[in-house]
């Protein structure tokens, strides 16, 4: 009868294995934003949270835990358990950018976290506070050669996309600024809104409003062409700074050893969110580009992102504590 008994135990444990794993999720499942309420980063958040929680039966809770260009919320979640229930709105930054301009990573983000889905990518705006007479790239680059580090830019921390846009714009115009960092983009706006900072190259989908209502004047976008949500304007390039390009991507990442039957979960039904209506609405008419793409070639897109980076980094001279 013993072996009646071990063997009834191995199909009990098998079967109950299998029940665990039909049944994931089966709690609510944290969605940290390492960035503040009210930018890109945060938006794209609780957009894909949104189509989640319809799909998976299980509520997917949004955190918001910014500082430190998102290393903060990088660490808590690259400490959490392995289990598919804490997850990670990163971006390209945190793992393209973050491990070269910091001087001390509290955490590896492209070892400590896993991919699981790549959702959406963007361009970069050049706005400027109405005080600031510039009216084009050229009119502001010849204010800044007139009084170097005399002129303000905000950032969305130190190490994002925001900020190494700003980095790469001086770098190639030999122009300085001086660089004001904030816990995210929404906090950095509204300092340039009320004209205590001159100048962000910010994410497009949370300076567009303010674009449209006349409160900021935008120059020029920072990608390879001109953005759908912006036509009128041209590119930096466009405007006169050759080889200028950059921009971000956003994707959902989890704990690093966290079981590939929670990761597939996850990464299929994140893209078939991004897919959705709703979604590509909401996202299209912001100034996103939807990506919907899973963990391989997320993984091979972040690979890309450090390999671009490091060098455009270090010639930069920039350094993060």
């Amino acid at each position: 009868m013993a072996w009646f008994r071990s063997a009834a135990c191995a199909i009990l444990a098998a079967t109950s294995f299998a029940v665990q794993a039909q049944a994931f999720p089966n709690k609510p499942i944290r969605l940290i934003c390492p960035f503040p309420p009210g930018g890109a980063v945060d938006i794209a958040s609780r957009a894909i949270a949104a189509e989640l929680s319809k799909t998976i039966g299980q509520p997917v809770n949004v955190e918001n835990k910014p500082g430190a260009g998102g290393n903060i919320g990088g660490v808590e979640v690259s400490r959490s358990a392995p289990d598919g229930y804490t997850l990670l709105m990163t971006t390209s930054g945190i793992n393209g950018i973050n491990p070269v301009l910091y001087r001390k990573m509290p955490f590896d983000p492209n070892k400590d976290l896993t991919p699981v889905a790549g959702l959406v990518s963007l361009s970069n705006v050049l706005v400027v506070h109405p005080s600031v007479k510039a009216t084009s790239v050229q009119e502001l680059l010849a204010m800044l050669k007139a009084d170097p580090g005399k002129m303000t830019f905000a950032s969305s921390g130190s190490g994002t996309s925001i900020h190494m846009s700003a980095e790469m714009f001086m770098h190639l115009t030999a122009t300085k600024m001086i660089h004001v960092p904030y816990k995210g983009s929404a906090p950095a706006i509204t300092d340039l809104l009320g004209g205590q900072v001159q100048i962000m190259f910010d994410n497009i989908p949370s300076a567009l409003p303010h674009i449209r209502s006349g409160k900021l004047r935008a120059l020029a976008t920072t990608g390879a062409k001109r953005d759908p949500a912006l036509l009128d304007l041209p590119t930096i390039a466009e405007a006169g700074v050759k080889g200028y390009e950059a921009g971000v991507w956003f994707g959902l990442a989890a704990p690093a050893g966290t079981p590939a039957d929670a990761i597939a979960k996850i990464s299929a039904e994140t893209i078939k969110g991004t897919r959705s209506p709703d979604f590509v609405k909401r996202m299209t008419e912001l100034g996103y580009v939807i990506m919907g793409v899973g963990p391989e070639q997320m993984a091979a897109m972040l690979k890309a992102e450090l390999e671009r980076w490091t060098p455009v980094v270090k010639a930069s001279g920039a350094v993060a504590e």
